[in-house]
C-alpha cells in the first residue's frame, strides 16, 4: 500500500510540474503579447495565469514539504507550508485583480482602446489552449489529491479569462469597438477577485485554528458520549494543520472499570476509529479520566 501510495504521489507531482511548465511558458507569452498589442485583458489573463502558476507551484512544494517526518521543532510536520503559500497567493491574486480593474477603468474614462486585435486574437487563442492542455494534464489525478484537485480547478477557472480576451478581440476585429479590451478587463477582474478574497477567508481559518468547515463539534461529542463506559467529554478543541488535515483532542470521562480491567486501550481504538470513520479525522489524542479527576481540573471548558 505504501509502494502504491508513493508510486501515486510521485505521478501527481509529474502531472503537476508539467501544467506548471506548460502555464509559465504561456504566461510569458501573455505578457509579451499584451505589451506588443497594447491589450489589457490580455495583461489581466496574463495575472490570472501568474495566480496558477503560483497555485501549482504552492501545490509542488507543499507535496514535497509534507513528505517530511515531523521534527521535534515541528510537531506536526510541515504541511502547513501549503498555507503560507496559499496566503501568498491570495495576497497577489488580489492586487493583480485591483490593478487591473484600476486600469480598465481609467482606459473606459479616458477613451485611451488602441489594440492590436489580431495578435490579441492570437495570444489569447494559444493561452486558453495551454489552460485546457494543463487541465487535460492534471485531470487524472483530481481524485487522489486535494492539492492537484485545487490546481485543476483553478487552471478550469483561467480558461474563463482567455475566453473573455477572445471575446473582446473578435469584438474589436469585427466592430473596432476598443473599449471591448477595458470591458474584458472588468470581466477579468471580476472572475480573479472573488477567489482571492474565498483563497484568503480559508487561510485566516486555518491560521485561526477554528474548526474545519462542515466539521459538526455537537455531533462528535455525541459520538464520543455515545461511545460504551464513557460518560462525559470536555476540553474539545479541532482545528486544522492545513486544508483536509483536521486534528482532535479532547479529555474523555470513563467509567472507573474501564482503567481497573484495563479496557482504555480497547476504549482509545474505538473513539479513533469513529473519529476517523465518521468524521475523517485522522489525527486524533484523547486524555482518558475519571469523574474524580475531572472534578478538580482547573480549567475544564466544552
Amino acid at each position: 500500500m505504501s509502494n502504491e501510495h508513493d508510486h501515486h504521489a510521485g505521478a501527481d507531482r509529474r502531472r503537476l510540474v508539467v501544467a506548471l511548465v506548460i502555464t509559465v511558458a504561456f504566461l510569458g507569452v501573455e505578457v509579451v503579447g499584451a505589451a506588443l498589442t497594447g491589450s489589457l485583458a490580455l495583461l489581466g489573463d496574463a495575472g490570472h495565469m501568474l495566480s496558477d502558476a503560483l497555485a501549482l507551484g504552492v501545490a509542488i512544494v507543499a507535496s514535497v514539504v509534507a513528505a517530511r517526518p515531523a521534527t521535534d521543532r515541528a510537531t506536526f510536520g510541515f504541511r502547513r507550508a501549503e498555507v503560507f503559500g496559499a496566503l501568498v497567493n491570495g495576497a497577489l491574486l488580489a492586487l493583480i485583480a485591483i490593478g487591473v480593474a484600476v486600469e480598465a477603468v481609467a482606459r473606459l474614462v479616458q477613451g485611451d482602446a488602441h489594440v492590436a486585435s489580431g495578435g490579441m486574437l492570437a495570444v489569447a487563442i494559444a493561452g486558453l489552449v495551454a489552460n485546457v492542455v494543463a487541465a487535460l494534464v492534471l485531470r487524472g489525478g483530481v481524485n487522489r489529491s486535494i492539492n492537484l484537485r485545487a490546481a485543476y480547478l483553478d487552471v478550469l477557472g483561467d480558461t474563463l479569462g482567455s475566453i473573455a480576451a477572445i471575446v473582446a478581440s473578435v469584438v474589436i476585429l469585427t466592430t473596432g469597438f476598443g473599449a471591448a479590451d477595458a470591458i474584458a478587463s472588468l470581466v477579468i477582474a471580476a472572475l480573479i477577485l472573488p477567489r482571492a478574497v474565498m483563497l484568503l477567508r480559508d487561510v485566516v481559518h486555518v491560521l485561526s485554528d477554528a474548526a474545519p468547515r462542515g466539521t459538526d463539534v455537537e455531533q462528535i461529542r455525541a459520538h464520543i458520549l455515545g461511545t460504551a463506559g464513557v460518560v462525559g467529554v470536555h476540553d474539545v478543541h479541532v482545528w486544522q494543520i492545513t486544508s483536509g488535515a483536521p486534528v482532535f483532542t479532547a479529555h474523555v470521562v470513563v467509567q472507573p472499570a474501564i482503567l481497573v480491567k484495563g479496557y482504555a486501550d480497547d476504549l482509545l481504538d474505538r473513539l479513533g476509529s469513529c473519529l476517523t470513520e465518521h468524521f475523517d479525522v485522522a489525527h486524533s489524542t484523547f486524555q482518558i479520566e475519571v469523574a474524580e479527576h475531572a472534578e478538580h481540573e482547573a480549567h475544564v471548558h466544552r
